[in-house]
């Protein structure tokens, strides 16, 4: 029977502070449900407040490097308590976008085209037609993203001297359109959400600074494109062998779409951009605003995270 769960939140990546957020909000309806919470934050030794906290189950709210990576998931398979989202393999993969994008196309999910670059190398000269993307290969939440225009006479200089991008950086065509995303849990799709940035594109700001973006649940989109993202969701949610709660972030250029168009027509306008394996909890993340707009509200999201954990993963 589970009592204590240790909340991981905070660390060391570039996300610490909206991990915090999500332990928090965390931590708070797993107190109303009845249990006894920790919270760990693994900038300090973990290994030590997990033994002192010895919990009957941990619950993962860290992102990013040292979160969501497949680390920390080694270190939990170690200590030996169930534990919740996904385990070492599907995390470390789905964190490498380079990787993860080679098992989804062999899926048949459609992704950008992309290569990775060394970050020196990528401010010389521009390393694919533009308009393109320069991103971290191991990073979320839109850190560190440039955009190079089709009218940029060469790539931003300041990449070269960004070293939390990592040594190697991933160059992607750019993909138009509307952003969707949709939350899987326990391998089902919950729906499709399109996010509204209130900035130049759905960066670090346009998802968490107030009035960054806008979310409509469920998104405004042909039939036919809800059906084709949603599948894809839960298809890339096994080919990366993930647990739990993912979501799945995609592209929709709806140019020249009309009420008419088929879904052959539809799938060609469609790209998947990545998986995320430790989707934000806050009541107003975007998959617990899924799992409200399908009938569960945040408290009981939680528990069912709870209840899903596992040992190993």
């Amino acid at each position: 029977m589970v009592e204590k769960i240790a909340i991981l939140m905070g660390g060391n990546s570039a996300e610490r502070e909206v991990s915090l957020v999500s332990g928090e909000a965390v931590n708070e309806a797993l107190s109303q449900e009845g249990f006894k919470t920790t919270k760990i934050d693994p900038a300090e030794d973990l290994w030590p407040q997990l033994t002192r906290a010895n919990p009957d189950l941990i619950f993962n709210c860290l992102h990013g490097v040292w979160g969501e990576d497949g680390r920390v998931q080694g270190v939990l398979d170690l200590f030996g308590k169930p534990y919740t989202h996904s385990g070492v393999l599907a995390s470390a993969l789905a964190m490498d976008k380079h990787r993860a994008k080679i098992v989804l196309k062999a899926a048949g999910i459609r992704v950008p085209f992309g290569k990775l670059v060394d970050r020196k190398m990528v401010v010389q000269k521009h390393v694919l037609g533009r308009p393109y993307v320069i991103k971290p290969n191991c990073e979320g939440s839109s850190v560190g993203v440039y955009i190079i225009p089709k009218g940029a006479t060469h790539p931003p200089l300041d990449i070269a001297m960004n070293t939390a991008m990592g040594q190697q950086v991933l160059a992607e065509r750019f993909a138009p359109g509307r952003e969707l995303t949709v939350a899987v849990m326990n391998g089902k799709a919950l729906c499709v959400t399109e996010i509204i940035a209130h900035t130049e594109f759905y960066d670090y700001e346009a998802k968490y600074a107030d009035g960054g973006s806008s979310h409509v649940v469920p998104a405004k989109i042909p039939t036919h494109a809800a059906e084709i993202c949603m599948a894809w969701a839960e298809k890339a949610h096994t080919a990366l062998g993930c647990r739990g709660l993912t979501r799945s972030d995609f592209r929709y250029d709806d140019k020249n779409i009309s009420k008419k168009s088929t879904k052959k027509q539809i799938v060609n306008k469609i790209v998947m951009l990545e998986l995320n394996t430790q989707p934000g909890m806050t009541p107003k993340s975007l998959a617990p605003e899924q799992a409200k707009a399908t009938g569960m509200n945040f408290r009981q999201l939680c528990r069912w995270i709870v209840e899903d954990a596992t040992w190993p993963r």
